[in-house]
């Protein structure tokens, strides 16, 4: 191929590169005349600076360009609306915008505000024609975006976007009308043309105040369709003190059974609303048909936040809804709300959460330092009291077995005894929660009665046989546990050890 016919080649590649920017190449040989059948290597010279680059084609016609916006209206395939100026510019910071009609709802207005900061004075990458003849192979003639910036002077300046540039995708044409020269701008100056009303609608749902500022959830309260029961967390009254026992939850369930929380599971129902955010809007200004559609006409999950500064916060939940591309997701708006948004299964922990999945199955909680008496007694008739007694009742932390007397059935013995048995008490988590409900039936197997004296609380276990593998427990005549048999029958015959000082039996199968 000759030479001259690779170099025009060339020329073709790097003037689509440039979409419309300028190149020029000389052909020469050594001695500067033409010859086509030269075997010098030709001289190539080229100039990539694009025609018409950096022409300010939006402003106000001022010195600087760039007035001040009053208003701006956009027009896209999908949506139609006006952006206004709702805090004038300062010498610190620019003017703040957001969307007409849209004063309730809590606006973006960091996004919105790009849309007239970022054309406002924009200048062109190029020139690609001048009074162009042909506007539909820049999709001008029925363009993607049509806008128009009112400046507070009075002037208007009316523009339009077409497609992209096939030859450079980060830049698209632009014409201002009245005049049909087509320019190219950078894409990033008008991606948010293309957006809807709802795309600028915060996501965050309810925002997460620092931690100074958290306000006490005084209650946490979840009611759904596939429970007949209500699930509520109420604010532990020892999770701030550690001498107190029980968990470090700051809340304690309270129905269907009371319970102690497992704190990392439990946080995110209690607290999970704070800085609650959603994946998108799906309506805002929701209709009775939005309502509908969603599920949000009769809520499959309703949760309800009551907190110690005087807010309350009820959030409205579908049933999770799958989709390949979304995942698991739910729709959620808050009680009275105008905004429905779409919850990823992870950040919509009411709508699945179960009283198992939240609490820590501690059934004996209290601190042994705390037991101002206790007693065991058995259906067989054997029993067992102890009195407990600080030597200085001031001294609250830092306890040993020698701050403490203890007597066992009116007789002295080591208050280390005494912690030695306890410890066995507290050794059993609960294998299953009692949430429907259950009567027992018969004398119990074992009986554990005890006042915990730091919170000044009596406690009463009752341990009712219930399968040759399983036993109810009742807590201050509430049935609220399944625990271990094999745990009752070692208690059974620890009891039996209490006064003969044999060793504690201490695990169990």
């Amino acid at each position: 191929m000759k030479k001259e016919v690779k170099g025009i080649i060339a020329l073709g590649g790097v003037l689509a590169v440039l979409g419309g920017g300028l190149a020029v190449m000389k052909l020469t040989d050594k001695s500067g005349s033409e010859s086509s059948d030269s075997t010098d290597t030709p001289t190539v010279e080229t100039t990539t600076a694009p025609s018409g680059s950096g022409i300010v084609i939006v402003g106000d016609g001022e010195e600087n360009h760039e007035g001040l916006v009053k208003k701006l209206h956009v027009k896209n395939s999908e949506d139609e609306f006006d952006i206004i100026m709702i805090e004038p510019p300062t010498e610190q910071i620019a003017a703040k915008y957001s969307i007409e009609g849209c004063e309730d709802l809590d606006i973006e207005t960091g996004i919105v505000s790009t849309l007239v900061n970022n054309v406002n004075g924009l200048q062109s990458v190029a020139l690609i024609a001048e009074n162009c003849e042909d506007l539909s192979k820049y999709g001008l003639d029925a363009p993607e975006i049509t806008a128009e910036m009112t400046y507070d002077s009075g002037k208007t300046v009316k523009y339009y976007v077409g497609i992209k540039n096939p030859a450079n995708t980060s830049t698209s044409y632009f014409r201002i009308d009245g005049s049909n020269d087509v320019y190219l701008i950078e894409n990033s100056r008008v991606a948010n043309y293309y957006k809807t009303v709802g795309d600028f609608i915060s996501r965050s749902m309810l925002e997460s105040p620092a931690d100074e500022d958290m306000p006490i959830v005084e209650s946490l309260v979840i009611e759904r369709e596939d429970i007949d029961y209500r699930i509520v967390l109420a604010p532990s009254e020892t999770s701030m003190d550690s001498n107190a026992g029980g968990t470090s939850a700051t809340h304690e369930m309270i129905e269907p059974i009371s319970s102690y929380l497992n704190v990392e599971q439990s946080s995110k129902i209690t607290h999970g609303m704070f800085g609650l955010t959603a994946s998108d809007v799906y309506a805002y200004r929701c209709t009775a048909a939005d309502l509908k559609n969603t599920g949000l006409d009769k809520p499959f999950c309703r949760t309800e936040m009551k907190c110690g500064d005087g807010n309350d916060y009820v959030l409205l939940l579908s049933n999770m809804q799958s989709d390949e591309e979304k995942g698991q997701y739910c729709y959620a708006m808050f009680e009275d709300g105008s905004v429905i948004y779409t919850l990823s299964a992870d950040k919509a922990p009411w709508v699945t959460v179960t009283p198992v999945d939240i609490t820590s199955r501690i059934m004996v909680g209290n601190t042994v330092w705390n037991i101002t008496d206790l007693s065991v007694s058995l259906s067989t008739g054997e029993s067992g009291v102890f009195e407990l007694a600080p030597i200085d009742p001031a001294k609250e932390t830092n306890n040993t077995a020698e701050d403490f007397t203890a007597k066992l059935n009116g007789k002295e013995i080591e208050y280390e005894r005494f912690r030695r048995f306890y410890k066995y008490l507290v050794s059993a988590n609960a294998e299953d929660l009692v949430i429907e409900k259950v009567t027992p039936t018969g004398k119990p197997l074992a009986v554990l009665e005890y006042t915990d004296g730091y919170v000044n609380k009596d406690y009463k276990f009752e341990f009712y046989e219930y399968s040759p593998m399983t036993v109810l427990v009742a807590v201050n005549g509430e049935c609220r546990f399944f625990g271990s048999r094999a745990y009752v029958d070692n208690l059974i015959e620890n009891v039996r050890r209490l006064e003969t000082g044999e060793e504690f039996l201490t695990t169990w199968k």
